[in-house]
């Protein structure tokens, strides 16, 4: 990889890409905090902020226009990727499925189906991560 440069002024660069996996991480606890206290919709957005970060990190070293610029265009732009292995994009897909709850539908989450959930965004992470070593 060659030397990353910050830049404050640049949505990708402000962060380098260690950084922006520390960042996925981070969010990543506060998701897991969020469902703990029965917070599914904290939760939901939060492990799809905390795997788009961690795409952040990847961008940096293997740049891609196709992902966009959102967390959410990178997920999906990820579960649809043929490049990548289908562990990754069924992870990423099952980060996509995670709902906040919607008025007038009950949905019945589930300590385990919210544990599945943060897993495949951790998946999402080892992913960014594995990328950004391989180029280091």
């Amino acid at each position: 990889m060659g030397e990353f440069v910050r830049d404050p002024n640049d949505w990708l660069r402000r962060l380098s890409p260690a950084e922006w996996i520390r960042a996925a991480l981070g969010e990543l606890r506060r998701a897991a905090a969020s469902y703990e206290r029965g917070d599914a919709r904290g939760g939901a957005v939060g492990v799809k902020r905390a795997a788009g970060m961690a795409l952040n990190a990847a961008l940096l070293v293997e740049p891609n226009e196709a992902w966009g610029r959102s967390y959410v265009e990178h997920v999906e732009a990820l579960a649809d990727d043929p490049g990548v292995p289908e562990a990754v994009r069924a992870a990423s897909r099952s980060v996509l499925d995670a709902k906040p709850p919607s008025s007038g539908v009950v949905s019945l989450r589930t300590p385990r189906t919210q544990e599945r959930t943060l897993d495949a965004a951790r998946d999402v992470i080892a992913h960014a991560w594995a990328v950004v070593k391989r180029h280091e």
